[in-house]
């Protein structure tokens, strides 16, 4: 799953990259936790402008009953998206990309320890990640609009920490992605593979990431990894 990431670049780098037609209002984040309010980039249904927006993640489909619904839905499996109640409306019509410029995933490294490890791109550049979003309405008629990020199974580079990992878009598969005119989700899924991994890095970083309170570098400067001692009895 991926459950935490980050998104430290500057608006202006945001609006280069993604082919937006303004500096979108985002101030960086070290720390990004669900049921937070998270960039996402959408296309225009009827133009060719990408629109920016905040949405919550943790994605609530239009018929649930109440919020609660998100908790569980903070990831989608791009292998059965297309088939869960909560998912397969939003893959024909309402994909997304989530930008990012790294995720965190967690290593069992004790009975009750784990090390979290910092992953992004060789070229420390921004990235996206496929999402899928929905629009709810509560009994007020209040709007929320949500999002999930689609995962994949683990490339080698996270396969030796974790058994899934977010599915990032190739820039060439972003309009792709992105297109209002492709309904059908068999046409999109050949973009959730695995990245590849050559175009990545990862390092650890301190346990003050395991809290969504601390949103400071710190959380993505590198660590030393503990030592290891192994007893034979």
């Amino acid at each position: 799953m991926c459950g935490r990431y980050r998104l430290t670049a500057k608006e202006r780098y945001l609006k280069d990259h993604f082919g937006l037609e303004e500096d979108p209002p985002w101030e960086p984040s070290w720390n990004i936790a669900p049921t937070q309010q998270v960039p996402t980039i959408r296309q225009h249904p009827a133009e060719p402008v990408r629109i920016f927006g905040l949405m919550r993640w943790g994605l609530i489909p239009y018929w649930a009953k109440d919020q609660s619904f998100g908790l569980r839905t903070i990831n989608a499996m791009s292998e059965t998206a297309a088939e869960k109640p909560a998912f397969r409306d939003a893959i024909k019509r309402h994909r997304c990309l989530i930008p990012a410029d790294g995720f965190f995933e967690w290593k069992k490294i004790g009975p009750k320890e784990k090390q979290p490890y910092n992953f992004g791109l060789t070229t420390g550049s921004l990235f996206a990640f496929a999402g899928l979003w929905d629009r709810w309405r509560d009994l007020n008629n209040n709007i929320l609009e949500t999002c999930s990020i689609l995962t994949t199974r683990p490339n080698s580079l996270v396969a030796d920490v974790h058994d899934r990992m977010p599915a990032i878009l190739r820039v060439e598969d972003y309009e792709r992605w992105l297109d209002p005119g492709i309904t059908d989700a068999k046409a999109v899924l050949d973009c959730l593979q695995p990245f590849d991994s050559g175009l990545m890095k990862k390092y650890p970083v301190s346990p003050r990431v395991n809290r969504s309170e601390n949103n400071d570098e710190e959380c993505i400067r590198e660590v030393p990894l503990k030592e290891t001692t192994a007893t034979l009895f």
